[in-house]
Parts: structure tokens; sequence; C-alpha cells
């Protein structure tokens, strides 16, 4: 038996390296795969079979046995396809070249002995790089999106002829290295922006806000006022992905797609009905895939009149709203996926939407009790800015905005360069402090504080509420370019807790 060859498959959003070993002895013709693999992973002896006579590779007519270890954990992949076809050609001395422990074959087979692009592909070099692993013998369609990862060598392949003969030394493998931060760049084309939106000066800031400190938005209002325009609006002024975080993204949705060689040069933006499954929101599965909490990663989730989900989905926010990663654990395994995104929710007043409006309402008080009982207080109190969005003059809606998206981007973009500084990372934003990192590095000035702790007794603001505030505070200030965070920004994040926290007047 010679030595086995390595493949790659999922686990959730990592990987684990797979040896694919092969004995071939006499007996009948036959290929046996071991290893606990799954249907997918069992069919692909015919694969195997009708690509080598596709591609005229001989296939030894004797017993081959494949095993793939470890071989106590499931496997679910066609991408094992390639890593077999290698090891029984490796096995039947077929090849002059042996396969290193360096190097890794991923690819799924086609009758015809073309290699087909395969998920996921970004996250198995990752793991392979983690485990040694430098050579990486890929198909072609998913070439593009390796090259955002750096620091491997891959090898695209586009049939199996191409393995046999580079194993023959009939032909010399290519070797292209990733990583090259050049690969691409961002499309910056908006549908909606900022400047389409007339009046709203008040939540206009609070987008503006939620986009510099990454902090989650809270909309309430009427039908009709442009939450969804605000909402929708956001994206036009965040700043534009990193290279590390269009390999992030790229990865957790190729995990999901169908196209296997996209590239995710925009940030995000998921916007699930509210007749979506839990499944579809929260993530799992079968085989363990990211819901849209997951897809959102690194942008926003829009979650457009939010009581209208079901309450379990609702409340399955409080982790992702907190941590900022998911846990989804079913009965066979656990899977932990990055939820980093901006919540984006909108809701009505009532059912009908024109509760306490200069419309008439004919929703009953049991039903508006209903309806807002949907949001619990946990939920609510993660939310860092609540904004009630009123209606429009008539007289506004066809003027002009004075402020163009490129002014706010512009200090959208220098405030996060002062949180860069400040926490000596691009993707740690104001939202994401830590109660240690408030403390050391908020700077409050002792009046800001002696307001905040006046109104949080006034106001009976929770412990948590009180340290957004502080955040909101911080965010507002580094808007401002100050250093420190002053009675002003600490007046004005207090504006942003829900409605019944702001009736009272602070003495």
């Amino acid at each position: 038996m010679k030595k086995a060859i390595k493949t790659i498959i999922d686990v959730g959003a990592d990987g684990i390296v797979v040896d694919t070993e092969c004995h071939i002895s006499n007996g009948l013709p036959a290929i046996v795969i071991v290893g606990l693999g799954n249907k997918a992973v069992d069919e692909s002896k015919e694969r195997i079979r009708s690509a080598f006579a596709s591609c005229n590779i001989p296939l030894p007519r004797k017993r081959i046995t494949i095993n793939l270890a470890p071989a106590d954990v499931p496997k679910e992949s066609t991408s094992l396809d390639l890593a077999v076809a290698a090891s029984i050609l490796q096995s039947d001395n077929a090849c002059i070249r042996p396969l290193g422990s360096e190097c890794a074959v991923i690819g799924e087979l086609g009758l015809e002995g073309d290699v087909r692009p395969v998920r996921g592909i970004i996250g198995k070099l990752l793991c392979g790089l983690r485990a040694g692993i430098t050579h990486f013998f890929i198909p072609a369609g998913n070439a593009n999106q390796a090259k955002l990862v750096p620091g491997a060598y891959v090898t695209p392949l586009s049939s199996v002829q191409e393995l046999y003969a580079g194993l023959q030394e009939q032909i010399e493998f290519s070797l292209q290295a990733t990583g090259d931060q050049d690969t691409v760049s961002a499309s910056r084309h908006f549908e909606h922006t900022l400047a389409d939106i007339s009046g709203q000066l008040h939540a206009k800031r609070a987008i503006e806000i939620t986009a510099a400190g990454g902090h989650n938005i809270f909309l309430n209002g009427p039908p009709g006022t442009g939450k969804s325009m605000l909402a929708k609006a956001l994206p036009s002024i965040l700043p534009p992905l990193s290279q590390q975080e269009m390999l992030e993204i790229t990865h957790l949705h190729s995990l999901v797609a169908g196209n296997y060689e996209t590239l995710i040069c925009d940030r995000p933006f998921r916007a699930p009905h509210h007749s979506s499954s839990y499944v579809a929101i929260v993530g799992g599965g079968t085989r363990l895939r990211p819901g849209e909490i997951t897809l959102a990663h690194g942008g926003v989730l829009f979650l457009d009149e939010l009581p209208e989900f079901t309450r379990g989905t609702i409340e399955s926010l409080r982790q992702p709203l907190e941590d900022r990663v998911i846990t989804v654990a079913r009965a066979r395994d656990t899977a932990l996926f990055p939820a980093n995104f901006i919540l984006v929710a909108t809701a009505n007043p009532c059912p009908c939407g024109y509760f306490n409006t200069h419309k008439p309402c004919y929703c009953a008080p049991h039903r508006i009790t209903h309806y807002r009982q949907k949001l619990s207080g946990p939920i609510m109190d993660r939310i860092d800015i609540h904004v009630n969005v009123e209606f429009v003059e008539h007289t506004k809606l066809l003027t002009s905005n004075e402020e163009t998206d490129a002014a706010v981007r512009q200090r959208v973009l220098k405030a996060r360069f002062i949180q860069s500084k400040r926490y000596d990372s691009a993707s740690h934003l104001n939202a994401n402090m830590t109660n240690q990192e408030i403390k050391q590095l908020a700077n409050i000035t002792a009046q800001a504080q002696q307001l905040l702790n006046s109104a949080a007794s006034k106001l009976s603001i929770s412990a948590r509420s009180y340290m957004r505030v502080v955040k909101i505070a911080r965010t507002i200030a580094d808007l401002e370019g100050a250093a420190s965070i002053e009675m002003a920004h600490i007046s004005e994040a207090l504006q942003y807790r829900p409605q019944n926290l702001q009736s009272l007047e602070l003495a």
C-alpha cells in the first residue's frame, strides 16, 4: 500500500484533513470505500470508473479498497473523488511522480473525466495550510476563489487526464502562487443611497452612527416613512471590504451557494422574508450549513417587520448580537459560525401600522399588546440604537438633499480609522468593545459620566444598556474627532434608547 493521498472536507465553517488510502489485492474486480462515507461518497466509485474509461486511463481489474481516515468522522463531500482517483493511480504504480505529504488533492469528477468545482474551497485551503500542506490540486473552476488565500500554491485541473499525465511526468504541473492582493477590487455601486431619502435627518444621523461604530439599530414607525429605504441605504456609507474580509465572506457564501467561482467583493446585505424558517435564518440542516445570520457576516442583516418573524427566530439573535458568533448544535455535530453583522430591524407601532399617528388605527388593544410582546426585553436591550421614524411633509419629498453620500462616507471612514488605531485592529469597532476596553479606552470625562449616572438612575437603565450608551457616545465622539466623551455626546447617545425611556426628563 502506497502513501496516503491527502484531501480536505468541510466541517462547519472549518475543515479536516482526510488521508485517502488505497489497497489493491487479487479478487473480483470491485471498488470498496470504507471510512463512514455517505451515499455521495460511495457513488464516487462509479464516477471514477466512467472518468477513467472516458480518458483511456487503465483501472486495475482487481479488488480496490479505499479507506478514508479518520474512519470515525462522517464524510459527505463529492470533493473526495479526485483524491480517490489519485490514490488508485499511485497504488497501481501508474505514477512516476508520487505526491508528498505537503500535497492535497481536491475535486469532483464528471463522467467524462472533467474535474468539477466544489464548495468551500477557501476553507479547505486554509485548513490545509494550518496542517502544513502547501501544494493543492484543485478544480480549475475554483481557481478564482483560491487566489484570495495567501501563502498557498495551487495546480488547477480541468480533467483527470491532466492529473494522470502529470503523475506520469508526461507534462509539468503548473504551480500558481495565491494571495495576490490585486486579484479583485470592490465594485462600489449602490441601488439605494442616503441622498435618495428626503427629510428624516434624525434617522439619517442614527444610520451614520450605526455605520461608523458597527452598532445595531431598530427603526420604528408607521408604513411609508422610509424605514426600508434607510436600511437599504446603509451599505452605501460602509467602507469597502478588505482583502481578509473578502476571503472570509467569500468562504462562508461558497458553503451554501451553487456558484463556486463567485467572489464576494461588496459587503453582504441579507434581507430574509419573515416567513423564512428557523434553520434558514440560524443555519443547520443535515449538513450544518450557514444561515442568513452567518451569510450577513461583515455586512448588514435586515429584518423587515421584525415582529412578524417567529418568536424562536427572534430569540435566536441573542447569542450573535452579544458574541458575534453563533453555535449551531445538532444531534450529530456542532459547528461555530462567525456572525459579526450590523442588525437593522424595523417594526410598525401596531399590526395595521397607524397606532398613535394622525391616521386612524383599527387594531384591538389585545392585538397591539400581542404584537409588541413578540419583541422581548433581552432582544431590545441588545440593540444599541432605537429611532422613531415619522412621516415626512409632502413639500419636502421632491427637494434635493444638501449633504452627499460621499461626505457621510468620509466621516464614517475617518471614525473607523480612529477605532482601528485605538484597538489595533481594522475589524474591531466600538460596538465590539468589552467592558474592560470601555473602562480603559472610552475616555469619558467626569461631567459626562455624572450625566450618564444621573440618567441611568432616573431611567432605570440596565447595566447592558449603560455600557451601550457609552459605546454609542464613543462613536459620536469619533465622528467629531474628539479624544474624550463629552456631555453632548452622552446627551445624544441617550436619545437613541427606547422611546419609553426618553419620556422622562432629566433633572
